[in-house]
């Protein structure tokens, strides 16, 4: 698969990149290259009973990926001087107050 002049712009313009009218040669081959390359990957047969590549020995195993709220060490009313009805209570800001006349 070959990229054009028009797709590298194309593709610059849609990335907000400004480029170089000496680098679209350039950009073009690489582009061109690297989509050739994809291709080839893509033409290889995929077999089922080939396994995804884990880094490590084959023991480690992936933990189950469960949503589980996080338990906290000690309640909120812990964490703040005041704590009502499941509230933070904090003192009110002196600079958001009407001026006293």
């Amino acid at each position: 698969m070959s990229v054009t002049r028009e797709d590298v712009l194309k593709i610059a313009r849609l990335a907000e990149l400004e480029v170089d009218e000496a680098a679209l040669p350039v950009l073009t081959e690489q582009m061109s290259r690297i989509l050739d390359f994809v291709a080839q990957i893509s033409a290889v047969p995929a077999s089922e009973g080939a396994r995804p590549f884990v880094p490590g020995p084959d023991a480690v195993r992936f933990r189950a990926d469960e949503v589980r709220p996080w338990p906290l060490a000690f309640g909120p009313d812990r964490l703040a001087p005041a704590f009502k009805a499941g509230f933070f209570v904090v003192p009110k800001l002196g600079q958001f107050e009407e001026p006293e006349a």
